[in-house]
């Protein structure tokens, strides 16, 4: 069986590693891919930003199965272009990926399907921000209405700050297109989860629950990222949890979108906030997170390929993922200055030393190879990840792995799974 992954980071190469141990699969293929995935793929050249390249792509390596990895070629109907030609294809389609690519389209939604989430403003000029903010009391969320790759928020301390972000973004200046419109919403308090699901249309079956580390800087200082970390322990959420994000999220989405002619299938996440009355949707992913994705696939033992399948062809059950009890933690080693401006090409040492570790596996983000050598060639550019008998041996064991790694004007955060640890310790 030939199976293609789309998609370039650590999240696709925490992919890939999964599905080239299915035994099933014979031929695996990655586009673009990057200097670690190919030691796992064959990586080929693409542009994820254009259709016709990914359909020519396709047509040329008939994939008995290709996986989406990234959220655009999802907005721009990879999956409705692929279905068209009768071609196997995990992921939604564009009308269901306006779960992330809009995110008023998100609010509104779940505002009609009586989803818990915050109190919200929709604007698309100057004077309605001004408005809007009479309703609101700082902190403040502001956020881009379009996609931002994960860059798009900002926590306004003032309403004065708030109004200026806001215009920044309306203006083109921060975010381009993606800010044509923004949506300003009440600051939660409480503790972040991110929350997967896989669904069939259907049916929905939950994965092992993460926390991402959004801030760049320890104690969740600093502007926001794509994801600086993530850690999966089955303390996250308990199986009462479980089921009730489920049955007042999960499946509420699901249904929702069903009813509204938008089948939803493949990955949805979740991103919830944890408050003092209840949990509450921050925002909707429509693919697998990174770096959530890394410490996921660590505690997976059950065949991925097998999962997708079933979402595919409509059958997804309980009986899907088997996963380890072990806790498993990402430390995400990034470029000096990301996610602002930063310089690539810096010689990477160390990797192969820190991936012999006893339970790590160094997953490839912004990466490419040259003379046998690894360079940097993006701001996330490696998620050293491990799994542990317990969650203080798992961020032991990726930090003495992360020690290994070096590279001019590396970044990290020294505190990933601190929250975790914390509630341990207090006896949570």
């Amino acid at each position: 069986m030939k199976v293609l992954v789309l998609g370039s980071g650590g999240r696709e190469h925490a992919l890939v590693w999964k599905l080239r141990q299915s035994s099933r699969i014979t031929k695996l293929y990655c586009a673009p891919g990057n200097g670690g995935i190919a030691a796992d793929a064959e990586c080929l050249a693409v542009d994820v930003k254009s259709l016709d390249s990914l359909v020519q792509l396709a047509n040329r390596l008939n994939p008995d199965l290709t996986v989406v990895g990234p959220e655009l070629p999802l907005t721009l109907g990879i999956v409705d272009e692929f279905q068209k030609r009768g071609w196997p294809i995990f992921g939604p389609t564009r009308a269901a990926a306006q779960l992330e690519s809009s995110k008023s389209f998100a609010k509104e939604f779940m505002q009609r399907h009586h989803i818990p989430t915050a109190k919200y403003s929709v604007c698309a000029t100057n004077a309605q921000v001004r408005e809007a903010l009479k309703l609101f009391h700082a902190p403040i969320v502001v956020k881009a209405d379009g996609l931002a790759a994960g860059k798009g928020v900002v926590v306004a301390q003032s309403k004065d700050e708030a109004q200026r972000t806001a215009e920044e973004m309306l203006a083109g200046k921060m975010l381009g297109e993606a800010g044509s419109r923004v949506v300003l919403e009440e600051c939660l308090k409480g503790e972040e989860l991110s929350f997967l699901v896989m669904s069939d249309g259907e049916r929905v079956v939950p994965l092992v629950a993460t926390q991402d580390h959004k801030r760049v800087f320890d104690n969740d200082q600093g502007p926001n990222t794509g994801g600086m970390g993530a850690y999966s322990t089955n303390h996250i959420v308990d199986r009462q949890m479980r089921d009730w994000l489920v049955a007042h999220i999960a499946r509420p989405v699901v249904a929702g979108m069903r009813a509204e002619g938008a089948e939803y299938k493949g990955i949805l996440y979740c991103g919830i906030m944890m408050t003092a009355t209840g949990p509450m949707v921050l925002e909707f992913n429509c693919r697998f997170g990174d770096p959530e994705t890394q410490p996921i696939v660590m505690r997976m033992e059950s065949d991925l390929l097998e999962a997708m399948e079933a979402s595919i062809a409509g059958r997804v059950s309980d009986g899907d993922f088997r996963w380890s009890p072990d806790p498993a933690v990402c430390v995400v080693m990034a470029s000096g200055g990301y996610p602002g401006a930063f310089e690539a090409g810096k010689l990477i040492t160390g990797v192969d030393e820190a991936d012999r570790l006893p339970g790590v596996k160094v997953f490839h983000a912004g990466t490419n190879r040259r003379d046998h050598m690894y360079y940097t060639s993006g701001g996330r550019v490696l998620g050293v990840t491990a799994r542990g008998k317990d969650l203080p041996e798992a961020v032991e064991r990726a930090y003495d792995a992360v020690m290994k790694i070096r590279f001019d004007a590396m970044h990290y955060r020294k505190d990933i799974a601190a929250r975790g640890l914390k509630h341990l310790r207090a006896g949570k």
